[in-house]
C-alpha cells in the first residue's frame, strides 16, 4: 500500500469511518531473466513497465511503455559446436543465420529493445553481414576480419566496432577460460557507449519499425515440426501449440541459453533461398541478399509459401507484391543456398 493511502486510512479511522473494499496492490516480483552469464552479471536490458499498446517496440512489434531511441546493436555470434550454448541470443529481436565458410552457419544477431550484458561468443566480420546491419543503421560489432574486409569497415562499409582492437580487454570483450580460442571471446555490452563514443559513433538512432499483424493467421497449410540442413547438422523448428511458439534445434541439441538453459524461444521463422558462390580458395562467399526469390514464413503453427524481397536493405516476405506482416516477438532469418533451398525443407504435423 503507498504511503498515501496509509494516511487516508489512519484519517479516516480517527474520525470513525468503516472503511469496506480496500485491498492492497499487488506486488510482482522481479523476473531474475538469466542467472549469471560468463563474466557478468545480467541485468534487466530495458523497463517497459505498464506497457502501452499503442507504443510498440520497431523490430518485434511487442507492446512497451515508451519509444525507443536507442540504435541496433548486430553482433556476429559464434555457431560453431564448440561455441555452444550461446550467451545472450534469447534477448535477441532478430537473428540471421547464414553459412560462413564450409557447411557451418554463423549468426549476426541483432538487439533493440533488449540488450543483455554479456553476448557470444563473438566471431569474424563478413560483407553481406555488415551491409544487412548498415541497412537497419545498426552498430556492428565482431571480433577479426580478413584484411580485405577489414579496409571496406574502415572505409564505411558500416560503424563497427572490431574486438581484435579490444581483445580481452575487461571493458568491452573478454576471453573465457571454460573454452578455448577462438570460441572463447565475449561482448561486454556496458563497454558499448563508451567505446563507441570514443570512435565518434551515436548510439541514438532507433530503426523504422517492421510491419506487424495481430490478426489471425490465414492459411491451409500446417507444420508443427519443421527440419532443413546446411550441410553438416539439421536445424529443427518444434511449435508449442500451447506457448504459440517455436524452439530451434540443431540436429538433438535445443538452442539455449548459457547462463540458465533458458530455451530460445521465436515466434516468426523466415526461410529463404538464395544463390551462393564461393570466391577464394579460404571457402568465403558472395551471397546474393539483394535479388528475389522463393521462402517460407512459419507462424502460429502455421505455414505461407511467399518471396523474398530486399526492399531498402531488409530482407522481408512478400505475397502479391505486397509485404507480409510478421507476428509480434522474435524473428529468425535462415538463409539458405539454391541447392539446398526450401524444396530440401521438411514439415510435418
Amino acid at each position: 500500500m503507498s504511503q498515501v493511502k496509509k494516511i487516508v486510512v489512519i484519517v479516516l479511522i480517527l474520525i470513525g469511518l468503516v472503511l469496506t473494499g480496500c485491498s492492497e496492490e499487488e506486488v510482482k516480483p522481479t523476473r531474475d531473466q538469466q542467472k549469471k552469464e560468463p563474466a557478468e552479471q545480467v541485468h534487466e536490458p530495458i523497463d517497459v513497465g505498464n506497457k502501452n499498446p499503442d507504443i510498440m517496440a520497431p523490430l518485434t512489434g511487442e507492446a512497451i511503455d515508451e519509444p525507443l531511441n536507442n540504435r541496433i546493436i548486430a553482433v556476429m555470434v559464434n555457431n560453431h559446436p564448440k561455441a555452444r550454448p550461446q550467451s545472450g541470443l534469447s534477448a535477441a529481436d532478430i537473428v540471421f543465420e547464414i553459412l560462413a565458410e564450409g557447411n557451418i552457419t554463423r549468426l549476426m544477431a541483432m538487439f533493440h529493445s533488449k540488450v543483455p550484458d554479456v553476448i557470444g561468443p563473438v566471431r569474424s566480420a563478413r560483407p553481406y553481414y555488415f551491409n544487412l546491419a548498415d541497412d537497419y543503421g545498426a552498430l556492428y560489432i565482431y571480433h577479426g576480419a580478413a584484411g580485405f574486409i577489414e579496409d571496406m569497415l574502415k572505409n564505411g562499409a558500416a560503424d563497427y566496432l572490431n574486438g581484435a582492437y579490444y581483445d580481452n580487454n575487461q571493458m568491452l570483450f573478454k576471453r573465457e577460460s571454460f573454452r578455448v580460442a577462438p570460441h572463447n571471446s565475449y561482448l561486454l555490452t556496458n563497454g558499448i557507449e563508451a567505446t563507441a563514443t570514443n570512435k565518434g559513433y551515436s548510439l541514438e538512432q532507433s530503426p523504422e519499425p517492421l510491419t506487424f499483424t495481430r490478426e489471425d493467421i490465414k492459411t491451409t497449410e500446417t507444420a508443427s515440426d519443421i527440419s532443413f540442413s546446411y550441410g553438416n547438422e539439421t536445424t529443427r523448428y518444434v511449435y508449442d501449440t500451447t506457448l504459440e511458439t517455436y524452439t530451434r534445434f540443431n540436429d538433438q541439441a535445443q538452442t539455449k541459453e548459457l547462463s540458465d538453459e533458458t530455451p530460445i524461444t521465436l515466434d516468426n521463422i523466415f526461410i529463404l533461398e538464395t544463390d551462393h558462390e564461393v570466391i577464394d580458395s579460404a571457402g568465403r562467399r558472395e551471397i546474393d541478399l539483394t535479388s528475389s526469390g522463393d521462402a517460407l514464413l512459419l507462424q502460429k503453427g502455421y505455414v505461407k509459401r511467399v518471396k523474398w524481397e530486399n526492399r531498402d536493405g531488409r530482407l522481408l516476405p512478400v505475397e502479391n507484391g505486397e509485404v507480409v506482416p510478421f507476428v509480434p516477438g522474435q524473428t529468425w532469418v535462415n538463409v539458405l543456398p539454391t541447392s539446398r533451398g526450401i524444396d530440401t525443407v521438411t514439415m510435418t504435423d
